[in-house]
């Protein structure tokens, strides 16, 4: 593992009560009911947070692809993302899908851009061999 040289930033949480729970910030920006996947209860679950952290990020990595690629990347850029909680024979486990949609690129450039993504998104690095993750043009 890797050490970082330079911390750019810390996101500081304080969570209570797990999936049935509430979860934090340090600067009151986050301040969130949690509640089980599936249930009717008020409030989002690890899963759903994850999916909007790796998904907000990974746009991010784009923006400087595409910068790098010397290609404006679409102002209506977007991506989905999925993250299932499931168990095998070890345990639980995650595995997500992300869908990307860059209109008005061609395959080709968009594709150049979510590959030079994936390999900086830090999201990416986190999940890369740890999980099953599909990274899609939409």
């Amino acid at each position: 593992m890797n050490a970082l040289d330079t911390v750019l930033y810390t996101g500081k949480t304080h969570t209570r009560g797990g999936r049935d729970g509430h979860a934090r910030s340090d600067d009151g920006q986050l301040d969130i009911v949690l509640s089980p996947p599936g249930s009717p209860r008020p409030g989002t679950n690890p899963e759903q947070l994850f999916a909007a952290g790796w998904s907000a990020c990974f746009l991010g990595a784009m923006g400087f692809a595409a910068r790098a690629l010397q290609v404006t990347l679409p102002a209506d850029a977007a991506v989905d993302a999925e993250v299932d909680l499931g168990q095998n024979s070890t345990g639980y486990q995650l595995q997500a899908r992300l869908r990307i949609y860059l209109p008005g690129l061609d395959v080709a450039t968009a594709q150049a851009i979510i590959t030079q993504a994936h390999q900086t998104c830090p999201y990416s690095k986190a999940t890369r061999g740890n999980i099953n993750a599909q990274i899609e043009l939409g």
